[in-house]
């Protein structure tokens, strides 16, 4: 089973060449370009993941990330920021982001762990999903 991902970033340019990229490996992908659309998409639809950019415009991927989990607890997402503040990541992660990687994010790197968080979602087994034992 393919992993369901949305990408939420203010950047077009930026969500086609991840999005094409994502789908070319197998991945269903939606694209939001603002955290307000990105968050509607969420209520309406089941993802696996959400890769979400922390500066963005009206609201910021730090508040996106406090509505996202308020609406799904358990949803999984991953932040990506050109240009985050070490005092943002620690905001991010405590609010409960998987992760914070930086722009432009290594596409390997994050293709493994939106498959590790599939993997581990819909078999349920019981492997770290940040890819260490």
């Amino acid at each position: 089973m393919s992993a369901n991902v949305l990408l939420i970033d203010d950047e077009t340019d930026f969500l086609s060449v991840m999005a094409e990229r994502m789908t070319m490996r197998g991945m269903q992908v939606a694209t939001a370009s603002s955290a307000r659309d990105g968050l509607a998409k969420v209520e309406a639809g089941d993802f696996d993941v959400v890769v979400l950019d922390l500066a963005m415009p009206e609201m910021d991927g730090v508040e996106a990330l406090k509505q996202l989990k308020a609406k799904k607890p358990d949803l999984e997402v991953i932040l990506l920021t050109g240009h985050a503040s070490v005092k943002q990541g620690i905001e991010a992660m405590k609010l409960g982001a998987l992760e914070l990687l930086e722009k432009p994010a290594d596409m390997k790197a994050l293709i493994a762990r939106i498959e590790a968080i599939q993997a581990q979602k819909h078999d349920g087994r019981p492997e770290n999903i940040m890819g260490g034992k």
